[in-house]
């Protein structure tokens, strides 16, 4: 699974968009808005953001980090992969045969 935070529920959807037809992911989860507080350029920050769940392969990150990176409105945006550790047979197996492995 992939997580990347973004400024706006339209900026979620057009990457969300844009990487299903590239089938960089299988699915994409959007929600939000939600409320980040961080550092930025040394001092201390929020912004409302929407959160966005990815689901895609170990082997489309590069790929998917990319694609991600040119559509992001952030300078740094966030994009971070965690690992699914165990899931549904079934679920696995439908993310396998939309993903171009």
């Amino acid at each position: 699974m992939v997580y990347v935070t973004v400024a706006s529920k339209v900026e979620a959807e057009n990457i969300a968009r844009i990487l299903l037809e590239e089938r960089l992911v299988a699915c994409v989860n959007i929600l939000g808005p939600v409320f980040s507080h961080f550092c930025w350029e040394g001092k201390v920050d929020s912004a409302e953001e929407y959160l966005m769940i990815m689901k895609t392969d170990v082997r489309l990150f590069v790929g998917l980090e990319k694609r991600v990176g040119a559509l992001h409105s952030y300078e740094v945006p966030e994009i971070l992969a965690v690992p699914i550790v165990e899931g549904s047979k079934s679920y696995f197996d439908w993310m396998l045969s939309v993903l171009p492995l």
